[in-house]
């Protein structure tokens, strides 16, 4: 009898370290968004974004605390959260989505890949999708993601007042730079 529950406890690990096999994340990925307006620009950095990639079916999730975006100005970082994107009520930012072209990226061979990205992404409460490209590289025990991609403002519902409309972009340009390591 010892040794059947064993052997079930065994095959039970077994099928949970292969199940993890293929899966990449991360706790320390990058996310900057910059509004470049006439009046002023504007840049937030993010720096403690979390990210998980299933290389077997390309399904990936980041997920970005809004309170961890910093910038040069603190008075910029409190509008950013009370005003704007209203940090308290909305407290993270994100994406869900797929790499449809998968298939092309080989993860057990080091190179540059290009990868199509489709997905949803949700700020402000609003959720809305988003397709882009994002190269990764494939490196020895890790891949290194980037993407670069815009996104309107208004479509987040993110309300600009008609005081500030000089000084805040109406488009944002959204920088995404992450180094995955294997879930262990």
């Amino acid at each position: 009898m010892m040794k059947k529950i064993l052997f079930a406890a065994f095959l039970f690990l077994a099928s949970f370290v292969a199940g993890a096999q293929g899966k990449y994340y991360t706790k320390t990925g990058r996310i900057t968004f910059t509004s470049n307006a006439q009046l002023e620009d504007i840049e937030g950095k993010n720096k403690s974004v979390v990210a998980i990639l299933d290389a077997a079916s390309g399904s990936l999730q980041f997920s970005a605390l809004m309170k961890s975006f910093e910038f040069e100005r603190a008075l910029m970082q409190e509008h950013f959260n009370a005003s704007y994107v209203e940090s308290d009520k909305y407290p993270k930012a994100e994406f869900k989505g797929l790499i449809t072209n998968n298939k092309a990226i080989n993860y057990k061979k080091p190179g540059t890949y290009t990868a199509q990205v489709k997905g949803s992404l949700t700020i402000h409460g609003v959720t809305r999708p988003v397709q882009t490209t994002a190269t990764i590289r494939v490196e020895a025990g890790s891949l290194k993601a980037t993407s670069t991609f815009n996104v309107k403002v208004a479509d987040y519902k993110i309300a600009v007042g008609s005081s500030l409309k000089n000084k805040v972009a109406k488009t944002v340009r959204i920088d995404v730079d992450t180094t995955l390591e294997p879930l262990p």
